[in-house]
């Protein structure tokens, strides 16, 4: 009896131990899948509830991009995102830049983009044939730079679209523009055609600017440039409006022809007075420009003029260059008929004795 009775009081004693073991051990069980449950929410569930913009300078810690996303509401945790960037393994490989996260990102998303450096593409555009001045007026004018920047040498920059960062300085930006003008001008020297008439690849850079501002058409840039680079090799004035213009502007558009005391006023740029190059380019050229002038069309031309159609009819000689012109005229004032607009006079004395003087009528000012 006495040993049944022990029996039975130990199996008794022994459930009611394991009674509470098993509550705990379920408590125990309900906790982690709460808290996995939790973290999952954290790490995987939605984030903003619209698209929203975060910017990180360069040599910002991982912690303070936590913060910066956590402050914008793109995450709810910053400490959760530093742990995720480390056990991720990289935490050191973190891109700086302005990143969009879509409504709803979660953590490990925004986590994910940011490794893998996906910031927002902005771009600037410096077109062809704009001075430095002007460049810089359009960096000036991008709101989501930063700083300020003076104005580079004439001809210093690389006409180009840039990507760029939304709150990168300016000065980083205009950098980038003038190696890649070094660079390119660098690449198209070494590549040039034989027996150029210039010194220095700065001269090339020169007349390839001359070339920007004659004309829009890049078909015809080898031949515009064959002309200025015959008239140079001849000793001949190359008598370029543009380079008028720039004497008296700085490349700014003047809103009307030149006038012929315009033309006759000495600078250094006015190509109708001096006998060689400007002193500077008059703007920035174009790949295409520089190119052309460094392996100009093979030709014997010496003038060229306005063909009505946006583009110029070349001539070798005086003598045809003068009919093109006359051609010129005919078409200009049947233009004028029809608009009943009183014909300009021309800028340039049309002289046989001063060739130098009457190259073409300049379309692209």
């Amino acid at each position: 009896m006495i040993r049944i009775t022990g029996k039975a009081s130990s199996e008794k004693g022994g459930k009611s131990l394991l009674a509470p073991l098993a509550g705990l051990a379920a408590g125990l069980m309900l906790l982690l899948m709460s808290c996995g449950m939790f973290f999952y929410a954290q790490l995987y569930g939605p984030g903003p509830k619209s698209v929203t913009r975060v910017t990180f300078a360069h040599g910002m810690s991982v912690t303070a991009m936590g913060r910066e996303l956590e402050k914008a509401r793109v995450i709810h945790s910053a400490s959760l995102f530093r742990l995720a960037a480390k056990f991720s393994g990289h935490q050191n490989a973190m891109k700086a830049g302005t990143y969009e996260f879509p409504a709803g990102t979660s953590l490990v998303s925004a986590l994910r983009q940011i490794e893998a450096g996906k910031v927002v593409q902005t771009f600037i555009t410096i077109p062809e044939g704009r001075t430095s001045a002007q460049a810089v007026r359009i960096l000036m004018a991008t709101k989501d730079l930063t700083g300020d920047v003076d104005v580079p040498p004439e001809g210093a920059i690389l006409p180009e679209t840039y990507l760029y960062q939304p709150g990168e300085t300016r000065q980083a930006v205009l950098d980038r523009m003038l190696d890649a003008g070094r660079d390119t001008l660098d690449a198209l020297w070494a590549k040039r055609a034989p027996n150029l008439p210039f010194a220095t690849k700065e001269d090339a850079l020169i007349m390839a600017s001359i070339v920007e501002r004659e004309t829009g058409l890049a078909s015809e840039r080898p031949r515009v440039a064959a002309v200025f680079v015959n008239r140079l090799r001849s000793g001949i004035r190359l008598g370029s409006d543009p380079t008028v213009i720039y004497g008296i502007s700085h490349g700014e558009p003047l809103g009307r022809g030149l006038t012929r005391e315009e033309l006759d006023t000495p600078t250094p740029w006015n190509t109708y007075l001096i006998d060689k190059l400007p002193v500077t380019p008059i703007a920035n050229p174009g790949k295409a420009s520089i190119a052309a002038v460094l392996n100009p069309a093979k030709t014997q031309d010496l003038y060229f003029v306005a063909n009505g159609t946006g583009g110029h009819v070349f001539a070798a000689s005086y003598e045809e260059h003068l009919l093109n012109v006359a051609k010129w005229r005919a078409m200009e004032a049947q233009v004028n008929v029809y608009t009943s607009v009183a014909p300009v006079a021309p800028t340039v004395a049309k002289t046989p004795d001063v060739p130098a003087k009457i190259i073409h009528l300049s379309a692209k000012h």
